[in-house]
């Protein structure tokens, strides 16, 4: 038997083809989850595919022992994109934030001289499931029965930069921040609230690390989510829609940093493989395409404006925000309802939390596919009586 970590959905995913999912007896969904923000291209993107296909026929795996060549293509364009310098591979976004961890803290030891630094994250973030990710992450339910924790995290309220400095003191190394909470129900920080964090940090020389697990590779309309709020972070981790589906993390760093990280002080026995370095830089070449950037922004400002439009007069719908095609709707009641009747109309999408509708629609979405997904949206809202009561 399988542990019972997860609340699945009554769907037996069987096929999948750009924003469409079938399942084992040909019925059919349009996926606005696509799958927790990974499939960014869509469900089996055919240069994605025909790439990995091309190296599983070539080689798999080596260790990273030996000189790898498509993980140094990958890191040169992802330096040259970010304007950073160093990149590590593994396999998930908690193994990049963990690493992004140990960076900090290592940096701090190294070159400040503190001997327990401290991290400040935010409330409602959401940064992994191993014991150092989740102590990060500012939600008590990831926490329960997990104790004892590490220490070295010290967490104030988003978007609050007053708490940030009093939180802060010598031991601080660092502030790791998401420009868009997901699992937290799709809020978007403040661009002016980043300004002046990022000022201050500078000031203070804390490292700005900044978690684009899921808001990077083009999910809010350009490469990285930092690109939209005019800084350039000292660390950025990276998972999810960098490999399309195939498991690729990523920490990138300033290239003053690439010496804290010497031969031994971390690894990752199959980050940065052959396979799926051969994804990464097929999904890069996608996503980079500008053509591709656009239709994020446009269609994101259309799945915005028609969900206001469409639900502007059911009271128990609170707001409705985001960034690009990460969209959240928060209800005054409980969310689960609505995403199930989505499901029965035929529209996949997600909670953020027990009262925010989550959408997560692939990078190629279609205005129809828009169009058709409000609609269905509307309906479940209205239909169930979480509106309008």
């Amino acid at each position: 038997m399988l542990f019972p970590t997860y609340q699945r959905y009554d769907v037996r995913a069987a096929r999948g083809e750009g924003a469409w999912l079938w399942d084992e007896a040909g019925r059919r969904w349009l996926d606005f989850t696509s799958g927790l923000a990974v499939c960014n291209l869509g469900h089996c993107h055919p240069r994605v595919t025909e790439a990995v296909q091309k190296q599983l026929e070539n080689l798999w795996h080596v260790s990273n022992l030996f000189h790898i060549p498509l993980q140094e293509e990958v890191a040169s364009i992802l330096t040259e994109a970010s304007g950073l310098g160093a990149v590590f591979f593994c396999n998930s976004g908690a193994e990049a934030n963990e690493a992004a961890i140990k960076l900090a803290r290592k940096a701090a030891r190294q070159r400040r001289g503190i001997e327990r630094p401290n991290i400040i994250t935010f409330e409602g973030s959401f940064h992994g499931r191993t014991l150092a990710t989740l102590t990060a992450t500012g939600q008590e339910k990831v926490k329960t029965g997990f104790a004892p924790l590490p220490e070295g995290f010290v967490t104030v309220p988003f978007g609050d930069l007053e708490a940030v400095k009093r939180a802060s003191d010598d031991r601080t190394a660092a502030v790791m921040l998401e420009l868009v909470q997901g699992e937290g129900g799709v809020r978007p920080a403040d661009p002016a609230f980043v300004a002046e964090l990022f000022r201050f940090c500078l000031e203070r020389e804390i490292l700005f690390m900044v978690d684009e697990v899921q808001t990077g590779m083009g999910r809010t309309g350009s490469l990285f989510a930092f690109e939209g709020y005019g800084v350039t972070p000292d660390v950025v981790t990276l998972a999810k829609g960098l490999g399309n589906g195939i498991p690729v993390g990523a920490m990138m760093a300033r290239s003053d940093l690439a010496p804290v990280f010497g031969p031994g002080s971390h690894a990752s026995t199959f980050g940065g493989n052959p396979v799926a370095m051969a994804a990464a830089r097929a999904v890069l070449r996608e996503i980079r395409r500008p053509e591709l950037l656009k239709n994020v922004r446009v269609q994101g400002e259309r799945l915005l404006a028609s969900l206001r439009d469409k639900l502007k007069d059911h009271p128990s719908v609170k707001e409705i925000r985001g960034r690009g095609l990460m969209v959240g709707i928060e209800l005054a009641e409980e969310a689960a309802p609505v995403i199930r009747r989505a499901r029965e109309r035929g529209l996949l999408v997600l909670p953020a939390g027990s009262r925010v509708v989550r959408l997560l629609p692939p990078l190629i979405v279609t205005e129809e596919m828009v169009d058709r997904a409000v609609e269905i949206l509307a309906d479940s809202v209205t239909a169930l009586g979480v509106a309008g009561r």
